[in-house]
């Protein structure tokens, strides 16, 4: 059973926050699927995770490419784990899959969209209730994360 944690953005952007997640996963040696709610926001986080810093990007492909099975990081908006993932990341809303083949689940919430709140709310239930090893973590001002549960 997987480890689950909810990463509650209240001074950053998903852009902001989601390129570090990505990168210290990839240094624990583990291969991610990063799920999203609509293709438009995956194709976006696409762009962006290629260019969120001058001197560095986050390797990765999108599902409905070639080879997204070798992909390190691979973005989704689908339920499968086409590349063998350890860890998954729900992004904007996404609803999960059956997430009994991963190490770790990460719902990433906005705190500025009631709609995501309310959907973390709701999976932290589903969760709990599922007997998962929860925990929730919440931005401080200078944007580290602060275990809140």
């Amino acid at each position: 059973m997987p480890e689950v944690l909810f990463y509650h953005l209240t001074e950053s952007t998903l852009e902001g926050a989601l390129p570090g997640l990505l990168e210290r996963s990839l240094a624990r040696g583990w291969r991610a699927v990063v799920q999203s709610g609509t293709e438009e926001r995956r194709n976006a986080l696409d762009s962006h995770l290629w260019t969120f810093r001058d001197d560095s990007f986050v390797a990765h492909g999108i599902d409905v490419e070639p080879h997204a099975a070798d992909q390190p990081v691979l973005l989704t908006t689908g339920s499968g784990n086409e590349n063998d993932a350890a860890i998954r990341f729900l992004v904007d809303g996404a609803e999960p899959p059956d997430l009994s083949g991963y190490e770790r689940v990460v719902f990433i919430f906005d705190g500025h969209d009631q709609m995501q709140v309310e959907g973390a709310r709701r999976h932290w239930a589903a969760m709990k209730a599922e007997r998962h090893d929860v925990t929730y973590w919440q931005q401080t001002p200078d944007r580290r994360w602060e275990r809140k549960a």
